[in-house]
């Protein structure tokens, strides 16, 4: 899957950070919001610093999508002091699920491979426009939309 080009070595360590995280909120599926945090946890990248820019460190965006879990919780009557903690202690390697699935999908089909740049798969996350990824950047004050030009603007540099 991973080649050896700048491109398929970013994409391969994202995949890696963002499989910590799924373990890390004891998910067995590496979603749009773990590729997130992956993302934001790739210092001196392209798509870390506009992330950072505009407020969105690996911290704020985990506290974001904290409160977002709370809420979606306490919608269906569900308090969050009452849940176990998740469990992170799985042998097996979370795979990719299907909000993951969907940005990667997003991010093939705007671009050819060989095109393929670091904030393509930022802009697949962020193209959502329902789901845990989006109310999660509502919740943190960041203009989703807004970030999306930004995106698109640094990738016709």
């Amino acid at each position: 899957m991973f080649g050896n080009n700048e491109f398929d070595k970013y994409l391969h360590a994202v995949m890696e950070r963002g499989g910590y995280e799924a373990r890390q909120d004891g998910s067995a599926t590496i979603e749009a919001q773990h590729l997130l945090l992956a993302i934001a946890a790739q210092d001196g990248t392209a798509p870390q610093r506009l992330l950072a820019e505009a407020g969105l460190d690996a911290q704020a965006i985990r506290d974001a999508l904290d409160r977002e879990f709370e809420q979606s919780l306490a919608i269906a009557g569900v308090s969050i002091t009452n849940l176990p903690e998740p469990s992170r202690y799985s042998t097996k390697a979370p795979s990719v699920g299907a909000t993951g699935k969907l940005a990667l999908e997003r991010m093939t089909t705007t671009y050819p491979k060989r095109e393929l740049r670091q904030a393509n798969l930022l802009l697949g996350i962020l193209q959502a426009e329902v789901g845990t990824v989006p109310r999660a950047l509502t919740l943190a004050g960041a203009n989703r939309v807004a970030l999306v030009n930004q995106v698109h603007e640094l990738l016709t540099d």
